[in-house]
């Protein structure tokens, strides 16, 4: 009898290690590539963590234009591939296509709400987290102007450059905020000789702290904003050690959360479906630190960002979300 049971336990724990590997799940990126220092990679770090800790490989495949979204997406779903995260809102269109074709197939997607019964939505307060950066810049400046450079000029990127701008604004009521978009078209995502531009052009009117929220095209600018020998922000991924000592700070967006745990509850059958929204008190977005900033940032400052922080937390501070209404109050 004794044997039977620890057999049985035996098969039983065996079936349970079968089932928790007999997912395959998969990562799409968007345009500018796993590699992009900035939101793609925040997404790629995801997985790879999700790997190292279980051993589960997974399939990713960076898209080279827009073109191949529905295809790169039904391809995955028909060879069986479960979940499938897509990391940017471009992938709505295809996804909500294609979810209902494959109705046993779980689908996340990041920084997109697709209503589908298969399909969970993760999406960020980035405004919480730019605001952050706002106060950091406003305390930085030694000339009083700041600026944003963002990458496609959509709703979602003027959320960042609105919180920013909120940010300063509440710090330094005087602030001048310089705001550019890099372009209308994906091709304003990996653009950073375009970035290096803006950069030059700002500072040529007097920004001293420049925050790029434009993927692949913001190396540009940490770049030219370093070697001017003025501050840049960075964002997405912690980017301190781009420029070590000329990055005052990393808006941080916890892209690699998303994946992680989709995959992870994937993995352990728990994976559940709809809308969901992180901000600062859901630790979805932040602000970075490490040895790279740290001369940079004061005790003054680190005062003023932890306070602001505490109080939106605490709905003291209501920071303007630009895509409920298309405006900036700031």
């Amino acid at each position: 009898m004794k044997r039977t049971l620890l057999s049985f336990l035996a098969m039983a724990a065996m079936s349970a290690t079968a089932m928790a590997a007999d997912i395959k799940p998969a990562i799409i990126y968007d345009l500018g590539g796993k590699f992009d220092k900035s939101f793609n990679e925040a997404a790629y770090g995801g997985a790879e963590k999700f790997k190292a800790e279980t051993g589960i490989d997974y399939r990713d495949f960076e898209i080279a234009n827009d073109a191949q979204r529905e295809q790169a997406l039904r391809r995955f779903a028909k060879d069986g591939n479960n979940p499938i995260v897509m990391a940017g809102f471009s992938w709505g269109a295809a996804l909500e296509k294609i979810a209902p074709e494959y109705p046993d197939t779980d689908f996340a997607i990041i920084d997109m709400v697709v209503d589908a019964p298969n399909v969970r939505s993760v999406v960020y307060k980035e405004q919480e987290g730019s605001y952050l950066v706002g106060v950091m810049a406003a305390k930085a400046s030694e000339t009083g102007t700041v600026s944003f450079i963002g990458g496609m000029d959509i709703p979602l990127i003027r959320k960042f450059s609105c919180g920013y701008k909120g940010g300063v604004m509440a710090t330094n009521p005087d602030a001048k905020v310089l705001e550019a978009m890099t372009g209308t078209t994906p091709d304003a995502w990996n653009d950073p000789v375009k970035g290096g531009e803006i950069t030059k052009s700002q500072i040529d009117q007097g920004s001293d702290v420049v925050y790029a929220a434009a993927g692949g095209t913001g190396i540009g600018v940490l770049q030219t904003a370093a070697d001017a020998g003025k501050l840049g922000i960075g964002v997405d991924s912690n980017q301190n050690g781009l420029q070590p000592g000329k990055v005052l700070t990393s808006m941080v967006k916890r892209v690699d959360v998303a994946v992680y745990n989709a995959f992870m509850d994937a993995k352990d059958d728990k994976f559940t479906y709809g809308f969901s929204s992180l901000g600062l008190a859901e630790g979805g977005v932040d602000y970075a630190m490490d040895e790279n900033n740290a001369p940079l940032v004061d005790d003054e400052m680190k005062a003023a960002v932890e306070a602001a922080k505490a109080d939106i937390i605490a709905g003291k501070i209501s920071v303007h979300d630009y895509m409920s209404d298309n405006t900036c109050p700031y």
